[in-house]
């Protein structure tokens, strides 16, 4: 199945019906009866309203972006064997492309989320799929270790700008009944990348020496993605608000969902200048410390348990005594629960407020996690892995909704980049604890310790999360 086909058939099924929320949206002033009748909707953005052609076309553009975009993010690491070999490259020199990788990824988690909030989420967006399209073709063009390195690493301040970007964009451009859907939706079609991905290296990779050069280059098909948003993609009406163009904003929302809407009393709520000294230390200042450092508590704790499955677990598994072979099956077939996770979180969402299933969800991750830990057969192994990636996924997704709805407009992304960076540099400073937990305590200590990292912030999301799911934005805040 393509990604085209993969992004209808979600979005079909997404459209289907609202799920049901333990919160439901403030009513809204009866948009379906004020259509009838020409009157204006007053105050609402997307809320109440069905989700129309021209709106699900837009989520089908982000879900293409999205998918071009794990393409480039998850290459790498197929392509690695190949291009060593090619070049000669020691063990060391592969650790510095993927260091350098990962500060791109945070540097485009910290700025893309400033520059969002400065600039705009679509010029933000359309910019990083520029920047991680043109960087992967350079990549494949290059004979330089130097250059390579540089644009591996522009290519992952493209892919975490654009992720970050995309979860406020979402969020903002989504009805509350649904937001948490489409945050699913959308990532479960961008991760069906992850065995597409490894599908076309197997298929490409053994066909030369240098063949490795043709996956880089498919990830400039990020290009179409661009060309469709610059010509489709609206810039979030909320956004507009916040800047004081206000009519722009209603223009958006009457192109996307066919209704007049008036949004004059939620202009006058918006303060006319946004200092940027503010949007930088909004997430710190009283009435968002606490909301701050639960979702750090989160990103620190799952985001390293998270990546220590998904980088890890290849190696480990030969290092417990299975074979290449037996080990890269069992990765394969584990790799596969990455989208269906996603599509997971995209029916659970919306449910018990966001911080349910979150914390739920988180449960059952750490026990499958702990479950891994202690399997001896290569059969268990595949199943609680599986079962593993599924729900971490799902956790992952609920709390990217999480972190865009518990921040006002005006800081939105830029707190959302601070979370996303500083969960990655939680990760470059947990790989040197692996060797030493796995050299004292084995296999069984390295994921003992991944199902503890996702049971740690369950008791503080219990008491001190609020419940973002099936509110308004405007509510939250």
């Amino acid at each position: 199945m393509t990604q085209t086909s993969s992004a209808q058939t979600l979005a079909n099924v997404a459209g289907a019906a609202s799920p049901s929320v333990d919160e439901a949206c403030p009513p809204s002033p009866g948009p379906t009866e004020a259509h009838r009748t020409g009157e204006r909707i007053t105050n609402n953005y997307f809320d109440g309203i069905a989700v129309s052609g021209v709106h699900k076309f837009l989520f089908f553009i982000i879900m293409a972006a999205y998918f071009f975009e794990q393409l480039d993010n998850w290459n790498f690491g197929f392509v690695a064997p190949a291009l060593s070999q090619s070049w000669h490259l020691a063990m060391t020199d592969i650790a510095t492309i993927v260091f350098w990788y990962f500060i791109g990824m945070t540097s485009g988690g910290f700025l893309g989320g400033v520059i969002s909030d400065m600039i705009g989420r679509r010029k933000t967006f359309l910019g990083s799929i520029l920047v991680f399209s043109i960087s992967s073709i350079i990549t494949g063009f290059t004979d330089s270790f130097a250059v390579f390195t540089l644009f591996r690493a522009l290519t992952g301040f493209g892919v975490f700008c654009m992720m970050v970007t995309s979860q406020a964009y979402i969020a903002e451009m989504s009805p509350c009944e649904s937001r948490g859907k489409w945050q699913g939706s959308v990532a479960a079609v961008g991760f069906c990348a992850v065995p597409v991905v490894a599908l076309l290296c197997r298929l490409i990779i053994p066909m030369g020496p240098e063949a490795w050069r043709i996956i880089f280059y498919a990830g400039g098909i990020g290009l179409v993605a661009f060309a469709f948003g610059l010509k489709y993609l609206k810039e979030s009406p909320r956004w507009l608000v916040s800047r004081g163009r206000l009519a722009e904003a209603e223009s958006v929302i009457a192109f996307m969902t066919h209704r007049d809407i008036d949004l004059s009393e939620a202009s006058r709520k918006v303060e006319a200048k946004v200092k940027f000294t503010s949007v930088l230390t909004g997430m710190f200042t009283p009435r968002y410390l606490l909301r701050t450092s639960l979702l750090i508590l989160l990103f620190v704790t799952i985001t390293p348990a998270g990546f220590l499955l998904t980088t890890w677990t290849t190696q480990l598994l030969k290092m417990k005594g299975f074979t290449v072979t037996e080990s890269l099956t069992a990765a394969t077939i584990i790799s596969i629960g990455v989208p269906i996770g996603c599509y997971l979180a995209s029916l659970v969402s919306d449910l018990g407020g966001r911080k349910i299933p979150l914390a739920v969800l988180s449960v059952v991750t750490g026990l499958c996690g702990i479950a891994f830990a202690f399997m001896d057969s290569l059969t268990g192994l595949i199943l609680a892995g599986f079962s593993v990636t599924v729900v971490n996924m799902a956790v992952n997704f609920i709390l990217f909704s999480y972190t865009a709805e518990s921040y006002p407009t005006k800081m939105r992304n830029t707190a959302t980049g601070f979370h996303n960076g500083l969960a990655r540099l939680s990760v470059s400073a947990s790989q040197p604890l692996i060797p030493m937990i796995h050299q004292a305590y084995g296999f069984a200590g390295v994921f003992g310790a991944v199902g503890t990292l996702f049971l740690l912030p369950v008791i503080p999301l219990l008491l001190w999360g609020k419940r973002t799911g099936g509110k308004s934005l405007e509510e939250i805040e």
